[in-house]
């Protein structure tokens, strides 16, 4: 009969085998391709010592082409919890050095009571994706499994945050979980998303394309608007987890975490007055202000690199975390397209999910007009962004820093759609076009019967902006366009 020292022998012994995973050879391999290990990967999260695995001696029940005597301790997948910055935090991180990562029965049942216990906690959920896909030796009970968390991703939705970082390949139904979390992020170089891979593409379309091309993180960041971030390698990816996270709740039923900032709630910034060029058609980055006027100038970007005509991310007013929405004049003058549309909508309802306050930079001419967008579906993409903010209940702050235009003015968290507070900077112009615009069809026939056509459309536009294209005139009712 074995001693107690014998079966904490055994014990250690079982442990130091899961940790080997594929073995030595097949986690060289994982180095060898600038990659780390699923447990290195979840030690690099979180918080040093804070991890406690769970299921760390399952194995996949499966016969059948010879998997039976292929049996790994906690089969594909890391699972358990930790924390990041003293806050609990669910993982499961996939290993790509058992079966590619692939997913089987054991490995979805894994993935799933983790999930069931963050919705139970009320804490974050992060997935450390790296696998080749279904289990194909295991059949319809793979394709099950995946369908078993994506019904969790559902019911999480809203309820707690859901991060994924994809960390190698995610293809085929491996991506749907991914696409219903909240956030993406890709590793340049190491990370692919697809449907169907360059093979099969070549097959049925005769379409040639790299894995890169076809789903590569850059590729994701700037056409699809897939992927939420970029980073440059794993070390920054888990960098910007933790920054993500520290913007965000635990739940929906929690505040942000509040941080503490020296940066003085009423601090004066002259720059602010030049940043905004006096002639109405010239561009200017509407990052600089952002960054001026939020806590130590700190914003982390949202889809950086996709529809940048409008600008989204996170920052913190007086230690407060805040939701940013900003039009950019730099890219197509701020309008709103489809895509912009979609960003800033999706944005928008996050923060309204976990209690994050918004506030609304607007510079907006109007939508972009086209037979493009009008055929790809601006009426509904539009009204996406305008239903986020209607239904939106958390405090809403818009300033309005230039151009308010048509209905773009009133989906930008106008005060009509129950914006809160809404504020005009000296330059904003609110009216249903452009003073150029309105002249040309209110005063058509007079500027033709002018003896100088050019002299007259100039007097007008500028009685015009005087008039009517002025904070001022918008402010004299208490029910009025701004409040200041």
């Amino acid at each position: 009969m074995p001693t107690i020292d014998d079966l904490i022998a055994q014990l250690h012994q079982m442990r130091q085998q899961a940790r080997l995973a594929g073995g030595p050879e097949r986690i060289d391999r994982q180095h060898a391709q600038g990659k780390l290990t699923a447990r290195e990967r979840v030690e690099r999260l979180l918080d040093p010592g804070s991890f406690r695995e769970l299921d760390m001696f399952v194995t996949h029940r499966a016969v059948g082409f010879g998997v039976e005597r292929q049996k790994y301790l906690g089969d594909s997948v890391v699972t358990g919890w930790g924390t990041i910055n003293g806050r609990l935090v669910y993982v499961f991180s996939q290993d790509f050095t058992v079966f590619g990562g692939s997913l089987s029965e054991v490995h979805a049942e894994k993935v799933c009571k983790i999930m069931d216990l963050a919705m139970k906690n009320g804490a974050p959920v992060v997935g450390l994706n790296d696998s080749g896909g279904a289990r194909i030796q295991e059949g319809v009970v793979s394709l099950a499994g995946y369908a078993y968390i994506f019904l969790r991703n559902v019911l999480a939705s809203g309820v707690i945050p859901q991060i994924s970082a994809i960390m190698g390949p995610c293809a085929g139904g491996a991506v749907y979980s991914p696409a219903m979390t909240d956030f993406i992020l890709m590793v340049k170089d190491t990370s692919h998303m697809f449907i169907t891979g360059p093979d099969v593409i070549k097959a049925v379309t005769r379409e040639e394309v790299t894995f890169e091309e076809l789903g590569g993180a850059m590729t994701h960041a700037t056409k699809s608007g897939v992927a939420h971030f970029v980073a440059e390698d794993e070390e920054h990816c888990f960098d910007l987890i933790r920054r993500l996270l520290s913007y965000i709740p635990q739940n929906n039923m929690e505040d942000p975490p509040f941080v503490p900032s020296d940066d003085p709630e009423d601090r004066m910034d002259e720059e602010l007055k030049n940043i905004i060029p006096e002639s109405p058609t010239r561009p200017y980055d509407v990052k600089e202000i952002i960054r001026r006027v939020v806590d130590n100038g700190e914003f982390l970007e949202v889809h950086e690199h996709w529809a940048q005509n409008i600008v989204v991310g996170f920052a913190r007013l007086g230690g407060f975390s805040v939701g940013i929405v900003a039009n950019q004049p730099l890219v197509l003058a701020g309008v709103l397209d489809i895509d912009a549309s979609r960003k800033a909508a999706r944005f928008v309802q996050f923060c309204d999910c976990f209690n994050i306050p918004i506030v609304t930079f607007v510079d907006v001419p109007g939508f972009l007009p086209g037979v493009d967008q009008e055929h790809g579906g601006i009426i509904i993409h539009g009204s996406k962004l305008l239903w986020a903010y209607c239904e939106a209940t958390v405090p809403k702050v818009t300033v309005i820093l230039r151009k308010a235009y048509g209905g773009a003015y009133d989906v930008m968290s106008s005060k009509h759609i129950r914006g809160d507070i809404s504020y005009a900077w000296p330059t904003a112009e609110i009216a249903v076009m452009g003073p150029e615009g309105a002249v040309n069809i209110i005063f058509r026939k007079e500027i033709a019967a002018a003896a100088n056509p050019e002299a007259e459309r100039e007097r007008l536009v500028r009685e015009y902006r005087e008039q009517f294209a002025n904070p001022y005139i918008h402010d004299f009712t208490v029910d009025g366009t701004t409040d200041g």
